[in-house]
C-alpha cells in the first residue's frame, strides 16, 4: 500500500463538514476540537480546519470532455466496484453531483470512471477509478 497522503482543507463551518464526512459519506472521525477534525479518507488523513469564508473563495473550472471541473479539487482513486457501489450510495443520499458519475475514454487505454460534488463548505471532491489500476499514470 502506498504511503497515506495528509490533506489539510479549509471549512467555514466544521460542526456542518464534520456531520457531512462523518454520516453522509459514512467516514471515521479520529481526533479533534472545535476547530479542526481528523477524518479517515479511505485510508488517508484528511483534516477539516475552520476558516472564515471569504470572497475571494472563487470557484475556478477547466473544460474537460465538455464538462466543467472545478479547480481546486481533492479526492481517491477507488477500485472499480468500490467506486461504482459508492456512487450509488451518494445517488441514494441525494448528493448533488456537479459532474454526475460517468465513463471516461471507454474501451480505451485508461478507461475510467469519475464524479464531482462539492462537500456544504465548497470544497470539491473528486473520486475516480480505473477499470485497469496499471493505467494509472499511462500517457
Amino acid at each position: 500500500m502506498p504511503a497515506p497522503f495528509h490533506l489539510a482543507i479549509p471549512v467555514d463551518d466544521v460542526q456542518k463538514a464534520r456531520i457531512f464526512y462523518r454520516d453522509t459519506l459514512e467516514l471515521t472521525e479520529g481526533r479533534s476540537n472545535d476547530h479542526w477534525v481528523d477524518i479517515d479518507f479511505f485510508g488517508h488523513q484528511l483534516v477539516i480546519h475552520y476558516k472564515p469564508k471569504s470572497d475571494q473563495d472563487e470557484v475556478h473550472h477547466n473544460s474537460v470532455d465538455g464538462k466543467e471541473v472545478p479547480v481546486p479539487h481533492f479526492g481517491v482513486v477507488l477500485p472499480w466496484d468500490d467506486f461504482h457501489q459508492f456512487a450509488e450510495k451518494l445517488k441514494q443520499k441525494n448528493i448533488e453531483f456537479v459532474i454526475e458519475p460517468y465513463i471516461r475514454f471507454e474501451g480505451l487505454p485508461g478507461e475510467q470512471a469519475t464524479l464531482f460534488f462539492y462537500d456544504p463548505c465548497g470544497n470539491a471532491l473528486e473520486f475516480k477509478s480505473f477499470k485497469d489500476i496499471s493505467q494509472l499514470f499511462a500517457k
